[in-house]
Order: C-alpha cells, then structure tokens, then sequence
C-alpha cells in the first residue's frame, strides 16, 4: 500500500509491522497467486478485514461471491440465499465440501445424517458426494436454511438448538438405533466466533460457547453410531487450554470415546490455508476412525512453495475478469479448464475423480 495514502489505520498497521507486533501487516493484500489464500472469514469482501485483494493488478477489487466460494471448495453451480452480508457469512463460517468429503471417507460405510449449526452445508455437501444422505438439519438463519434445501437436500428448517421442541423434531426424523439399516452420524460445530482467535471476544461467558450442551445433549438422545464436531484451533487455547477437555468429558459422559483430530484444508486439497479442530466420536468400546491421511505437506507462510498444495491461481484464473462491485455469476469462463480443481468446482468431475487425479500428479512427480 502506497505510503501517500492516508489513514490513520494504516500508519498503525505500519508501526505494528515493523516493531514484528501481530499478523495484521497483511490487511489490505493482495492474494498470492502462487499459493493458497489465508483463511476465508466473513469480512473478504472487505479490504481492511483481510489478505482479500484480488491477485491480478488489472483487477482493482476484494474478492467477489464466487471467488470466496472456490476457495472454500463450493461448486459454482452451488446457489446462495439472502442478502449480502449473510452470503458472506454462509461462505466464510462454512467447512470446505473437499474436507468434508475426505472426512467422511474417512469414516467407513455411507449412512445417514443429521446436521446441527447446519450453515450452507458445506461439510453435509462433502458427506453426500461421499454417498451419505441427509434425514434432518437445522440452523438459527433462514438464510442458511434456504441455502442448504436448495443445494444439499431439503430437510433442514429453522430452529434454535437451545429450545426443546427442535431437538425433538432432531430426534424424531432419525431411526432408533436398534432399526437401522445404515449407519447414523450426528453432524455439526456450535458457533465459533466464541472460540476464534480473531473475534475480540473469547470467554465462556460468550453465550455462544455454551451450545456444545445443546449438542451433547442432542447426542445422548439421538445415540448415533458416529459423531463430527466441527470447530476453529481457538477452542485448543480458550480458557488456558482447560475449556476443550471440558468439552471432552462431557460427550464422554453421555458414552462416547473421542479422538481429535487437527486438520488444515490446504493439506486436502483446498486452496486455502485453513486450521480446524476434528472432534470425532463413537460409542464407547467401538473403534475410532483414524484421520484421512493429507496429501499435500503442511504450508509455511514464509518459505517457496515446493509442495503439491492447489494455490490461488489454481482456483480462480478461469473465470471471468470484473469490476468492484459485480459477482460474475452470470457470466461465462474465460476459458477452458486449466486445472484439475476448476474442472471440478465446474462439474466437469467428480470428487472421486478429482482426488485420484491429484494423487495420482503428486506420484509422478515424487517420481
């Protein structure tokens, strides 16, 4: 950024930056074409909440709708409901399809799910390219829920976890265990701007940090076979590293074992450098899932990148240049597919497909 531009933002950011204080130097960046973006939040259509800028100099712009949703591994036929603010919200709190459909891989035979914090559906989307099939899911924004009917299934309605009558209406869409023809996974992750190292607030006292009850308490009556429990890296440190364990003893109390895994979707296949916390649980004495095994080398921030991870440019150089301000949606690519994860965003390919395909470059290089 020019130093004749003037705000006093900027000039606080500066002394931040060169006094080595905090990560906040990379606000108002531009992407890096050549390697994955950071974290897609909530505010990437902002300039001053993030490295958002578009990567190409001719394009003077954060990202539109559509780039933040291929960073995050939706389809582009995948069709977002509400205003504005509340597409940037569905994007930037969604766990990436891609990751989702490796988790779920992970986990053995296809079943059924209920999805709780439902959002856009990102990580139920990822289970049902796995062959998994949705029987109930809920979310507190209608918004949400409008968008997942359209794209996942059209199961979920609007519900707030903290009242009775939703988790029975949770309970009653699910077979009981001793009926079931396939196996039963409880999907979900209470809001994490309670646990997120980027919100200002991190307490227990956050009323949003106490919808895990809700969760377990779901879980002690819906007794499925299996159980994913999404959430961000901030839930390791909350309350000086005991608010986690808490969380633990209690999804152990209602009889199930659990195993956390730590995941970073860049690992996966998504260009996007994203941490996340994988609380995975069966009932007690059953075996635990092992963690999909990542195909691609953590990414350091500050070194070359000579790992087989799927970058920026990757993602996003097929489509269609823009002004501030326009989505591009309606608009045709600019060209043919010009790599393996376009093709697939695209729908020229499955998951399958597409993971075998990158497996399959990552063994001819290492050759």
């Amino acid at each position: 950024m020019p130093e004749f531009v003037p705000s006093r933002r900027l000039a606080q950011i500066r002394r931040s930056a060169a006094a080595g204080e905090g990560s906040r130097s990379t606000y108002y960046a531009r992407l890096r074409p050549d390697r994955p973006a950071y974290t897609v939040g909530t505010y990437y259509n902002r300039p001053g909440n993030g490295c958002f800028l578009h990567y190409d100099v001719a394009q003077k712009r954060t990202l539109s709708h559509r780039e933040a949703a291929r960073l995050q591994s939706f389809p582009d036929a995948f069709a977002f409901s509400g205003p504005q603010r509340a597409i940037c919200q569905q994007i930037g709190n969604a766990v990436p399809p891609l990751l989702g459909f490796q988790i779920a891989a992970a986990l053995g035979r296809p079943g059924d799910m209920v999805d709780v914090f439902a959002g856009a559906g990102g990580l139920s989307l990822g289970f049902k390219w796995q062959g998994w099939r949705s029987l109930a899911a809920t979310d507190i924004d209608r918004h949400f829920v409008d968008t997942f009917n359209r794209n996942v299934s059209p199961v979920a309605f609007v519900g707030d976890m903290r009242a009775n009558d939703v988790l029975d209406r949770l309970v009653s869409a699910a077979p009981v265990s001793t009926a079931r023809a396939r196996p039963l996974a409880l999907l979900g992750g209470p809001p994490c701007q309670g646990f997120s190292t980027g919100g200002n607030r991190r307490s227990e006292l956050d009323e949003r940090n106490g919808l895990h009850l809700r969760y377990t308490a779901l879980l002690a009556r819906l007794r499925p076979d299996l159980f994913i429990f999404e959430n961000v890296l901030g839930l390791l440190s909350m309350s000086k590293g005991t608010f986690l364990p808490h969380i633990l003893a209690g999804l152990e109390l209602v009889g199930y074992d659990v195993e956390v895994w730590r995941v970073n979707a860049a690992e996966f296949g998504v260009p996007q450098r994203r941490q996340r916390l994988i609380l995975v649980g069966v009932p007690s004495g059953r075996a635990i899932p092992k963690c999909p095994q990542a195909w691609a080398s953590p990414v350091p921030a500050d070194l070359p990148l000579t790992i087989p991870t799927v970058t920026v440019a990757e993602a996003l150089d097929d489509l269609p240049m823009i002004a501030a301000g326009q989505d591009g949606s309606g608009l045709d690519y600019r060209c043919r597919p010009t790599s393996n994860y376009q093709a697939l965003l695209r729908g020229d390919i499955g998951a399958p497909e597409y993971l075998a395909n990158a497996r399959n470059a990552i063994s001819r290089a290492a050759a």
